[in-house]
């Protein structure tokens, strides 16, 4: 028992692949909740009732297949405008505050050494580095 039709793939192929395998290899059979006309269980015996099941599902497969399409289009088109009306994704840039740049550039120009680097910033080791490699970054 599934849901939709559209649990099965993320495409046409992938759907019609996936109900392939179920039915003919692994010889279950399916009921979509939200399709009761796709029901293995009954009518599949007729050659009429698996007709009909299979035409419904070329038909259901392209809709969810098509939609998923038009989703991913209608979000490209709201990140391109967002992005055009100076909408920032993801996380905010981190701002360094005078003292950590400080002892950022003293340790970068070799004036303290790297432990009391530490012990200034109040930093563990992988993330002063982490940041060491953004400040140069900046300041080249």
């Amino acid at each position: 028992m599934i849901k939709s039709i559209d649990r099965l793939g993320r495409n046409y192929d992938q759907i019609i692949a996936e109900w392939a395998f179920i039915t003919n290899t692994i010889g279950a059979d399916i009921l979509v909740l939200d399709m009761p006309i796709l029901d293995t269980r009954t009518k599949a015996e007729t050659l009429v009732g698996k007709f009909i099941s299979d035409i419904v599902l070329q038909v259901l497969s392209f809709v969810a297949e098509n939609e998923r399409t038009n989703i991913r289009e209608r979000q490209a088109d709201g990140i391109r405008l967002a992005k055009q009306n100076g909408i920032k994704f993801g996380r905010p840039r981190k701002e360094y505050s005078d003292d950590f740049l400080s002892i950022a550039t003293d340790y970068i120009q070799k004036r303290i050494p790297l432990k009391t680097a530490l012990q200034l910033s109040g930093v563990k080791q992988d993330n002063f580095f982490y940041h060491i490699r953004r400040i140069k970054q900046i300041i080249e």
